[in-house]
């Protein structure tokens, strides 16, 4: 699944591991912008999970643009179309500025209006699936449910979610022009680019004492920390809920440390790729024992697939909601010269019942459309679980007839 205009675009469907493969030339080194475009080459050469490069010779793309790459912008177009080439969408080039974003949302803060953007399926449309608390965008009046028609009176119709944060970011205190359509009614809103601290977790106490737990991404270095003081903030609770709807994904490092808060044992996930497989495991130590619902939707992508799967194989929750995305990639960041970057897919993963999840997605085990009864039934579960673990007790009663 994106949060905020700025950088979040990239980030949907995304499952990352931030890498030290990061290309450091030498002090006072310049690049050259072939050197961009090799490098770039030998990443995907070295890395990439499939050997067969979809079907083709790799080694076609190494001289390809020899003499016609003139400048870093050439470069950069060279390195797309290289990249096109393997048709994943997952594997993909990311400018300076674009990279600079990205690291800005591993940290945390970012500059933007505070949305998240979701693509339709017929790759048209703009949605807003959620305004971030307090944020400009929501000042202003933008809605889940929204569509983004234009940017600056310029036509969205069409545009990735990472196109379209490319023309909504900008300084802190500058306005954006957005037109959103709602209820078959266009409306343009003026609204002021802002510095969001991005938090990954909002924690409180539902009826009757259950905690919930919205994890609404993995991005952030933070949501790992943030996850486990929730856990500590609820652990008077008879029980937690984890919502993972509209969560597009991020750091796999997150989805490991948070499964293993909540895991009493087992595996977490597989990594499969071109170097083998391995299989991380939960310490069995977890921070809580509480009984676990886990929200899901069609949304729910990536590194919240593999938790939801993780919690699911090991009987340690159940699910509720709708079939998941079917993100089942991971991905690598490489940094190259000149401070560009690229997303190389390096494996896929299995649950830890061994099913491979990419285009499938993760079934619930209690399924709902409406989020309002998905809920409901999360708690009525909880409910019944902690009847079951903690049965009434009475005293014997001899009756004389």
């Amino acid at each position: 699944m994106i949060k905020s205009a700025r950088r979040f675009g990239a980030c949907l469907a995304a499952l990352i591991v931030f890498v030290s493969l990061f290309y450091q030339p030498a002090q006072g080194h310049r690049s050259q912008p072939q050197e961009i475009y090799t490098r770039a080459w030998q990443l995907v050469r070295d890395n990439y999970y499939d050997s067969s490069f979809n079907g083709q010779s790799w080694s076609s793309w190494e001289h390809r643009y020899d003499g016609q790459i003139r400048n870093t912008g050439d470069a950069y177009k060279a390195i797309k179309a290289m990249l096109e080439s393997l048709n994943d969408p997952y594997t993909r080039f990311l400018d300076p500025r674009a990279f600079q974003d990205e690291n800005d949302a591993i940290d945390a803060r970012i500059v933007g209006i505070g949305i998240n953007l979701q693509q339709s399926k017929d790759q048209q449309h703009l949605l807003v699936t959620r305004t971030l608390e307090g944020s400009p965008a929501e000042l202003a009046g933008v809605a889940a449910g929204d569509e983004i028609v234009a940017i600056d009176g310029a036509s969205a119709v069409g545009l990735t979610p990472e196109q379209a944060a490319e023309k909504i970011r900008g300084k802190a205190g500058t306005d954006v022009l957005i037109t959103i359509r709602r209820d078959g009614a266009n409306k343009s809103l003026s609204i002021t680019r802002a510095e969001i601290a991005i938090h990954a977790v909002a924690a409180k106490v539902i009826k009757p004492n259950i905690g919930y737990i919205q994890l609404s991404t993995f991005i952030s270095n933070d949501t790992a920390r943030e996850f486990k003081a929730a856990l500590q903030k609820l652990s008077g609770t008879d029980g937690l809920i984890v919502d993972v709807r509209d969560n597009p994904g991020g750091l796999l490092s997150n989805a490991l440390e948070i499964a293993d808060m909540l895991l009493e044992n087992g595996p977490i996930v597989s990594t499969i790729g071109r170097h083998g497989r391995h299989t991380d495991m939960a310490s069995g130590d977890p921070v809580t024992h509480q009984p676990i619902a886990v929200l899901v939707d069609e949304d729910s992508a990536s590194a919240s697939e593999i938790l939801a799967g993780a919690l699911k194989d090991n009987g340690r929750a159940i699910l509720v909601g709708t079939r998941t995305y079917g993100k089942g990639l991971v991905q690598e960041i490489n940094r190259l010269p000149g401070g560009s970057a690229i997303h190389i897919t390096v494996s896929k993963y299995l649950t830890p019942a061994g099913t491979d999840i990419n285009k499938v997605g993760v079934v619930p085990d209690i399924q709902a459309q409406k989020k309002d009864d998905q809920l409901h039934l999360a708690v009525e579960y909880i409910k019944e679980k902690v009847a079951t673990l903690h049965p009434i007790h009475t005293s014997s009663v001899s009756m004389v007839r």
